[in-house]
């Protein structure tokens, strides 16, 4: 039983100011895995004032100084991978195998690429006779969720670090095991107390006090859509900056040729990825409308690997992380049977044999209309929509039909073909023929999938202010 009761602040463990403690449940058994305590407005008003008082000092602090520290915290990061690990597994159901070989991994790689390239980033440029820099912004918030929990909060920390800023994080309190275990790698890799600082809580308690303080300079917040709104509404009376990553319904665009029934299986592969509880997934497949039948063969062609159980049985897919997970996804399954689509595997309910936690049945839908529930609404399960195109305009035309602009995919032989598809794809980051993510390149969304990117040296420009120094070489 993991008790996370105390929060880091100023470089200590501390007791909230008012208690008070909440099931932290194991989606796996439904069983209770430990507790966390929940702040409040107190809570964060102690740790804003230490990240004021640290930022005196380390938004002063070298390069060199901040690369070095950077380096101390992956030896630690790399010590503690096997907790790290353990605990996504326990609070978010992560298969053994998805948080040890992608979960606790990608977090690392934030953290080394801030390190790799920080070195080279300027922070200073010459105009005539005026320079131009670039300053930390200041003390920052972050509001991180429970999907990929060590990447949400490593692709915040690294720049904020790297670029002399100061933080308070508010982890998802269904997922917060993992977020204070890199509290205490950081401790011990030597972060000046102040720095960091955690403060665990729900929204209203703790999101809504970061997002609306007066002394918060910036807020990142990564999250659905409705609940960015919210965050960017509490920080408009201070006129803080505000970056978000949002919500996704991104299409996949597979190209009428000879590869075509490889790549619409993989794309059904790709969704079921962390039991489709990613907000790049490739949700909507857009295929050539006359060879539907053969998309809905090439997707039941991977059924048989799509195995669902405990985290420590070598299933595929483990749970969705929550009782209102599953019963949301039941409900938008339920939708998509309601409006006509075909079923083409999957449905409602638990996969055989599977009497608790909260597993889902993966799914998917074919024949879909793109103006369908199941094609609109972020689903964030195990589930598929696969739409008909009538030529390449029209697959772009309903690629680009959605209210989000997270990420896109297109695969197909011709080379050329994929690259100008993908040119015309209104989103952040596009995958072309299976590529996988790049910690190197920027992440985050066009429209209401959120503003500001994240990841790279890319991440860096969020955490920076820009000055003029007018006749500095006169």
């Amino acid at each position: 039983m993991r008790e996370i009761t105390r929060f880091y602040i100023d470089g200590q463990w501390v007791e909230p100011h008012e208690p008070t403690l909440l099931d932290v449940i194991n989606p796996a058994t439904e069983q209770v895995a430990g507790h966390v305590a929940l702040g409040g407005a107190r809570d964060v008003d102690a740790a804003v004032d230490a990240a004021r008082r640290a930022f005196a000092t380390w938004s002063r602090s070298s390069v060199a100084e901040r690369v070095e520290l950077l380096n101390a915290i992956i030896a630690e990061y790399q010590n503690r991978m096997g907790d790290l690990a353990a605990a996504v597994t326990e609070e978010m159901g992560a298969p053994d195998r998805l948080a040890a070989g992608s979960q606790v991994p990608i977090g690392l790689a934030h953290l080394m690429t801030a390190a790799a390239q920080l070195p080279g980033y300027s922070f200073t440029e010459d105009r005539g006779t005026s320079r131009v820099v670039k300053e930390p912004i200041g003390v920052c918030g972050f509001i991180t969720p429970w999907n990929w929990p060590l990447n949400q909060l490593t692709c915040k920390i690294a720049p904020a670090l790297a670029t002399g800023c100061t933080m308070v994080v508010k982890p998802s309190e269904v997922a917060p095991f993992s977020a204070a275990i890199l509290a205490e790698v950081l401790a011990t890799a030597g972060v000046p107390a102040g720095v960091f600082n955690l403060v665990n809580g729900d929204g209203p308690g703790v999101g809504a006090a970061l997002s609306g303080h007066p002394d918060i300079d910036m807020v990142s917040f990564t999250g659905s859509t409705r609940a960015g709104i919210e965050v960017a509404r509490a920080a408009a009376p201070t006129v803080k900056r505000v970056a978000q990553e949002l919500g996704g319904k991104s299409p996949n665009i597979i190209l009428d040729d000879t590869s075509f029934a490889k790549n619409v299986a993989d794309g059904v592969l790709s969704v079921m990825n962390n039991s489709g509880q990613s907000c790049n997934a490739p949700t909507r497949m857009l295929v050539p409308a006359g060879r539907m039948a053969e998309a809905i063969e090439a997707a039941r062609s991977v059924e048989a690997k799509l195995t669902v159980g405990a985290p420590d049985s070598g299933a595929r897919l483990g749970p969705v992380v929550s009782q209102a997970q599953f019963d949301k996804i039941q409900t938008l399954i339920q939708s998509g049977i309601d409006a006509g689509a075909t079923v083409a595997f999957g449905g409602t309910g638990r996969p055989d044999g599977l009497t608790a936690g909260y597993y889902v049945r993966p799914t998917v839908f074919a024949e879909v209309d793109n103006t369908m529930e199941v094609a609109r609404t972020e689903i964030f399960g195990p589930v598929l929509v696969i739409i008909g195109y009538d030529d390449v305009d029209d697959a772009v035309s309903i690629a680009n039909d959605t209210d989000y602009g997270l990420a896109g995919y297109v695969s197909g032989e011709d080379v050329d073909t994929v690259r100008s598809v993908a040119a015309r794809i209104r989103a952040g980051q596009i995958f072309i023929n299976g590529a996988g993510p790049d910690p190197a390149t920027p992440f985050g969304g066009y429209k209401q999938s959120g503003n500001g990117r994240e990841w790279s040296d890319y991440a860096f420009d969020d955490f920076l202010e820009v000055k003029s120094l007018l006749g500095y070489a006169r």
